[in-house]
């Protein structure tokens, strides 16, 4: 037989300061929520098709109103770098990584199918034919929507990639991973690609 209104024992009613700590509790808890308008990223590769994936999500979630950032780490960190000679005073190695990880999106390989440049070029020239837009209209994009880019600050000293050799997108800024580990505790949404 369920329980009648009159067979509950009567809770003692909350005082108004236990109400209060609740309504401040419930509040904290909304604010740490994650955003579900929020999309992080963080882009690990540097290979041309990757990179096309991560800037479409990027600029279409961006156009439909959502808050999109992405940390580049590792190897995605040489797609940040423009075309053009490399720094001086960089060690032995940091010029080894600049030779094999040169700038340019132009330069990218495809991660599955490259065979030496005609994967690259058979997809851009297939791109050119449906119209789809390219990695340097895809970032004109992104910026103009504000997307936001993040260096890893690791990467970049492990690469040797200095400052004035990256590209000019006025959203990127150079951190470490401590702050891509904050964004994605406040966003609902974190890829790895």
């Amino acid at each position: 037989m369920p329980p009648t209104a009159e067979s509950m024992p009567l809770l003692p009613a909350p005082s108004l300061k236990e109400l209060a700590q609740r309504v401040r509790v419930l509040e904290h808890h909304h604010q740490s929520a994650p955003d579900p308008n929020t999309l992080n990223m963080l882009l690990f590769s540097g290979e041309m098709d990757r990179l096309l994936s991560a800037f479409t999500l990027a600029t279409g979630a961006a156009a439909s109103g959502m808050h999109v950032s992405i940390f580049v780490t590792f190897w995605g960190a040489a797609a940040l770098k423009k075309v053009g000679p490399q720094s001086p005073g960089k060690s032995f190695i940091e010029k080894m990584f600049g030779w094999m990880l040169p700038g340019g999106w132009h330069r990218k390989k495809l991660s599955r199918l490259d065979m030496g440049g005609l994967g690259r070029w058979l997809m851009r020239q297939e791109m050119r034919k449906k119209g789809m837009p390219d990695l340097p209209t895809l970032l004109s994009i992104a910026q103009e929507l504000g997307v936001e880019l993040y260096l890893c600050d690791t990467s970049m000293a492990m690469m040797g990639i200095r400052k004035e050799e990256l590209i000019d997108y006025p959203n990127l800024r150079v951190c470490g991973v401590a702050h891509f580990l904050d964004m994605s505790t406040k966003s609902n949404t974190t890829l790895f690609i």
